[in-house]
């Protein structure tokens, strides 16, 4: 079976972005948090002329009343919703404050430039208006996961990462060829490149052409022998021993994981999880 990536769905992180750069659109964001909240600083919402919405800042609630108070404004406006507010007949269910700019016609060029780099897999940037005490919005490139292997696995961590959002390209064993790369590039700082074989002999090209780019994880299964085994024989490839140590293995979170889906569970979370740390220090 040939697994196939989904390259239609956007991360939802920059849903709102790509919507504000239609004509008619405003652009909600999340400039201050009081208290603890479900969203970080610079979450967004897109609001259509209709009322609909692209985007989750809440349950609901609070997206209704963003809709029916950016109709009433005719420029940027930082409004508090929740604790503190002047809205008494409105609260948010954690009992914290927010402060959100309510932007009723965002800057539609510097916006669709955000979403041409993000597509090129560059870091980009949406500065906001005044009165925002948030100068701008910053945006990483979506998680991209290439994962490499065979069997049951593979395909678990394919159906498994589709489900989560996650763009993953699997690559078969049957689309390689035995004692070399992949040639499908070393992947950039925003990729996580993860491999999944039995027959580990298959995976001293893929490391090596995975240590040659900036891939922020890089992870490889096998047990202590194997891992001993591929250490050896990348030192002897000429690796340098430093880039070595970026080889995550075992992987996951999850010790000794028996069956194909706890091990896609296990590392998806693990790397999901670096992917976000690595999107709140871009950020």
């Amino acid at each position: 079976m040939i697994l196939t990536a989904d390259d239609t769905r956007h991360d939802e992180d920059h849903a709102a972005l790509i919507a504000a750069c239609e004509p008619g659109v405003a652009l909600c964001t999340i400039v201050g948090i009081d208290g603890s909240f479900s969203r970080r600083l610079g979450a967004q919402l897109a609001i259509r002329s209709d009322g609909s919405v692209v985007g989750s800042l809440a349950d609901g609630c609070l997206e209704r009343q963003l809709a029916s108070d950016v109709r009433r404004i005719e420029g940027p406006k930082v409004v508090r919703y929740g604790a503190g507010s002047q809205m008494i007949d409105f609260r948010l269910p954690c009992g914290g404050g927010l402060d959100i700019l309510l932007d009723p016609a965002p800057d539609r060029t510097q916006a669709r430039r955000a979403v041409k780099l993000l597509k090129r897999r560059k870091a980009a940037k949406l500065a906001l208006p005044e009165p925002s005490p948030l100068k701008c919005r910053a945006y990483t490139p979506r998680l991209f996961v290439k994962v490499f292997g065979e069997g049951p696995e593979l395909d678990a961590f394919f159906r498994l990462g589709n489900a989560a959002g996650v763009a993953v390209e699997p690559f078969e064993k049957d689309q390689l060829t035995l004692g070399q790369s992949s040639g499908e590039g070393a992947g950039d700082r925003w990729t996580a490149i993860l491999l999944l074989f039995h027959d580990h002999e298959w995976e001293l090209p893929l490391l090596a052409e995975a240590l040659e780019g900036h891939a922020f994880y890089i992870g490889a299964q096998g047990g202590e022998n194997a891992r001993h085994n591929r250490t050896l024989a990348l030192l002897q490839a000429g690796c340098d021993e430093k880039e070595l140590a970026r080889i995550v293995s075992p992987v996951g979170l999850l010790p000794g994981c028996k069956s194909p889906a706890n091990l896609a569970l296990s590392a998806l979370t693990e790397i999901v999880g670096r992917y976000e740390t690595l999107r709140e220090r871009t950020v």
